[in-house]
Formats: structure tokens, sequence, C-alpha cells
């Protein structure tokens, strides 16, 4: 029996983690959560190493998946103690756990560190965050790279997929601005246009296809080819944070009145184009790409936007 442990599985990445392994025969899945953990899950603060230490000497996976991390930018830039914790130290703790028994270990990293000026990124090219959020899973990969005795980390751009609320991702977030700004069933014109930025570009990614991604590489671990280092997976549609909104408009069957914003406006700064080149997993014949419109349907069916701007019973 092939065990595995899924490090954060109630946020928007861990779920879709976890339900596509549990799909797959002989192979056992045990879940964490801090925050949202459901009675199938084990309440975990990744942040405790005593109960990190205890939680894999109990289980004994034969991998882990670390999801768990604090990703929101701002977050991280007016919290710079919270954010080493979640996404250095604790990655540190859930490597030395694994290493005592033998676990593998993946970590998921972040397209945020690179700076965005020379794109495509090739998963060996010179990093260089230029936030706060970067510059801790930055780190995190190092320690996991320099802790972990057979470990790999996965960069991820922009994700998105089935979601619990409306922030969960940067992508859906931006929904209920899309629907204020649009005419109401009367006709009556929205609240004010939706300003939405046309500076960055964006490489959405539906967490199913991450999901995906994660479970062949499992596999070949099971199969005695093991990936290690820093690999990259990645959607491979460019959009703006504009773009993604009149695609998300198109889907809710929304006149939306959209303003792009050409200039960047963030408090905290982020990248022009941080493009991640997946070559190295699509030369192991791995990977999976969902057409965003296509996605984003799917995404919208199972929590559907009613007019009290909430997800319709």
């Amino acid at each position: 029996m092939f065990k595995v442990a899924v490090i954060g599985a109630s946020g928007l990445l861990g779920r879709a983690i976890a339900g596509e392994l549990a799909q797959q025969r002989g192979w056992q899945i045990v879940s964490t959560a801090f925050r949202r953990a459901d009675p199938h899950m084990t309440a975990l603060d990744v942040r405790d190493a005593q109960a990190v230490d205890a939680f894999v000497a109990r289980e004994k996976p034969d991998a882990l998946v670390v999801a768990a991390a604090e990703r929101r930018p701002d977050i991280c830039e007016n919290d710079p103690a919270l954010a080493r914790a979640l996404n250095v130290d604790a990655v540190r703790t859930l490597a030395s756990a694994a290493n005592r028994h033998g676990a593998w270990v993946l970590s998921i990293s972040t397209d945020y560190v690179f700076d965005g000026s020379r794109p495509p990124y090739r998963h060996d090219d010179p990093p260089a965050p230029i936030n706060a959020y970067g510059r801790s899973k930055l780190d995190g990969e190092r320690v996991l790279l320099e802790t972990a005795q057979r470990g790999c980390v996965l960069r991820l751009p922009l994700l998105y997929g089935p979601i619990v609320d409306w922030r969960e991702s940067a992508v859906t977030s931006l929904v209920p601005a899309i629907a204020a700004s649009a005419p109401d069933a009367a006709g009556a014109s929205g609240t004010m246009p939706a300003t939405m930025d046309a500076w960055a570009i964006r490489y959405p990614t539906f967490t199913p296809d991450v999901a995906f991604v994660i479970r062949q590489m499992l596999e070949c671990h099971v199969r005695g080819e093991t990936v290690n280092g820093i690999v990259q997976w990645s959607g491979d549609e460019p959009m703006t944070k504009y773009d993604i909104a009149r695609h998300l408009a198109g889907a809710l069957r929304l006149d939306a009145q959209l303003a792009p914003q050409h200039m960047p406006t963030d408090a905290t700064p982020r990248p022009h184009n941080c493009h991640l080149d997946a070559s190295r997993l699509e030369t192991l014949g791995i990977g999976r790409r969902t057409p965003f419109d296509e996605a984003i349907r799917q995404v919208l069916t199972m929590f559907p936007w009613s007019d009290e701007g909430h997800a319709a019973a």
C-alpha cells in the first residue's frame, strides 16, 4: 500500500490534490488541514514541530505533498514572520520528519521567485524575487532541497479551480466586481465600471490539472523513477486580469463594464511576466492542460453566481 500525506488539504490546491489521489487504486491518502479540517482530515498546525514529528511518525507516509503555505503577497509583505513560519520553517520541519522515515517530499512553490523581466523561465534560471512572498518561497525551496534526502519543488503560477469562496483564487475573486459593473435584470446600469489590471501577464492554471500532474509524479516515484530537484508547471494561455475578467463575464453571460488599467497599481510589487517553462515535466510525459474557458465553466457550474453575490443554493 502506497501512502501519501497531503499537507494543507483544505485549501484551493490541496482539495484538488487529495481528490485526485483518492481515485488511485491501491493508494492510501492521509489529509491534514489547520483551520478547515473536516472529520476526514487530521488537524495539523505545520508551525508546531512536535505535532508534525508525531504525525509523520504515526502515519509513516511514503510521500508528503506540501500544499500548506501563506500565498497572499500582501499578507507576506505586512507579516514577514508569518510568511517565514509557513513558507520556510514549516518546510524544514516537514522535510526533516520525512527524512526520518525515508519519505519523498514534494513542496509547492511559485512563479514569483522570478522578477518577471525575461520570460519564459526555465527551472534552472537564476531566481530574483521582488516581493516578500517570492523571497519566502525561494527560501522555502532552498530549505527543502538542502534538508530533504529525497525532495522536489514544483513551481506553479496563478491558480484557479473549484472553490468554496469567491476569494479563494485571484481569478474568481474578480467575479463580484464584474457582476457589480453589469446592468441588473431590470436594465439598471451597474454601480461603476470595474477597473482591471492590464499590465501583469499571468498564466492561469487549473488546480485539477496540477493535481493530475502531481499524481503522475507520484506514479513515477512508485516506479522507482523519482523526480527530484526543481520542476515547473503552468497553463499556456497568457492573460492579464483584464483578459481574465472578460472571459469570466462571457462565462457568466454578463454585459460587464470593464476598464483596463495599463500601469501597475498594487501596493505590493508584482512581476510583469513570470511564464514558467514546463519542459522538464513534459519531457517525462507528464502534464495536462484544460482550456481556460472550459475550466472556468466547470468552476462556475459547481459554484454559480447569484444576484445576491454568493453561490446559489
